[in-house]
């Protein structure tokens, strides 16, 4: 092929520092960095340097423990944070997929709670909610908005401004399956994003932020679905918690990552075996955990890792294997 470009010839170009282009070719990274010159994979490299975890705990599968004798075994265990679900003895205040009667739970009864926690060590981070925010009934919807709202006015008053929501799911078995199933009915996509707007709404009003988890079974049945669906609502206020044993079946860790990444503000950290629906505790599926602890240590700003699917029986052999792999890829614990 003929060659048609000019003859190069040595010029000196110099930019607003003074350097030349010569010179600037031959500086070491570590001076680029410092004049603010150099390339973004550099700057990138040094945002991603390793944060320190914080490993916390959900209390959904402690039902048999009163609030205070969970606060004082996790402590005794080096939990210091904890995702609450009113599921133990004497807060028996929540329903997966649904909503309950949460009239027991005072502003007095709230604050004990809290303190019961914090005064052991342990920061409450977030509330579970996980009521059903696509049911088709808008009157159904609209009770279920009322709840999540409730739970935040119990939120205000433990200063835990967090809550954390599948999408819910809905089936009604005296019909026939739909030929598309409801969470990809296109119809519903719009009514997700208006419910998702007035609870991103009240959230701000409450100075709170509503994590929404991804499930593959469900509307958001993907990382790059839940992005997107993030970037539709627009509110700072919505937020993602993502749980890579809910996507394993659909995307690699590195993609839910990329996708997520900007959005995450707390991880999960339970496993799942391959085509297998069920869950299980972290290190007894498939999940990568040295690649899945060495992609949680880079967000900035650092958010928890909380362990899920356990209880009384096998949460310090999760706790274990956690520290472990941490330990093997060189994170430090919070």
């Amino acid at each position: 092929m003929k060659n048609n470009s000019p003859s190069v010839q040595h010029t000196v170009v110099r930019n607003s520092t003074g350097i030349s282009r010569l010179q600037f070719m031959g500086m070491s990274a570590a001076a680029l960095c410092g004049l603010g010159l150099a390339p973004a994979s550099l700057h990138a490299a040094a945002a991603s340097s390793p944060h320190k975890l914080k490993i916390g705990i959900s209390t959904l599968g402690f039902s048999e423990h009163t609030n205070a004798s969970l606060a004082k075994e996790l402590a005794g265990a080096g939990i210091r944070v904890v995702q609450l679900f009113f599921n133990q003895t004497d807060s028996k205040c929540w329903k997966y997929n649904n909503r309950t009667d949460v009239s027991a739970l005072t502003p007095d009864r709230c604050k004990v709670i809290a303190a019961t926690y914090r005064d052991a060590g342990v920061a409450i981070h977030s509330i579970g909610v996980y009521t059903n925010l696509i049911h088709p009934d808008e009157a159904e919807r609209n009770a279920n908005i009322e709840y999540f709202e409730a739970m935040m006015k119990i939120g205000d008053c433990m200063d835990v401004h967090a809550f954390v929501s599948e999408s819910g799911h809905y089936h009604n078995p005296k019909e026939p399956e739909p030929n598309i199933q409801l969470h990809f009915q296109d119809a519903v996509w719009v009514q997700m994003v208006e419910t998702a707007k007035k609870l991103g709404a009240i959230a701000e009003k409450h100075q709170s932020k509503v994590l929404l988890e991804p499930f593959y079974r469900g509307f958001f049945a993907s990382a790059k679905r839940l992005r997107m669906f993030v970037e539709a609502v627009n509110s700072p206020a919505i937020r993602v918690l993502l749980d890579p044993a809910n996507l394993i079946e659909i995307n690699d860790l590195d993609e839910m990552f990329n996708q997520l990444g900007p959005f995450i503000d707390c991880l999960h950290a339970k496993d799942r075996k391959m085509h297998i629906e069920r869950g299980v505790a972290a290190g007894k599926g498939d999940i990568d955990y040295h690649r899945f602890v060495t992609l949680a240590s880079k967000l900035n700003p650092p958010v928890p890792l909380i362990l899920e699917y356990v209880g009384q029986k096998d949460y310090q052999d999760a706790v274990a294997h956690l520290r472990r792999v941490m330990k093997e890829a060189g994170i430090a614990e919070e």
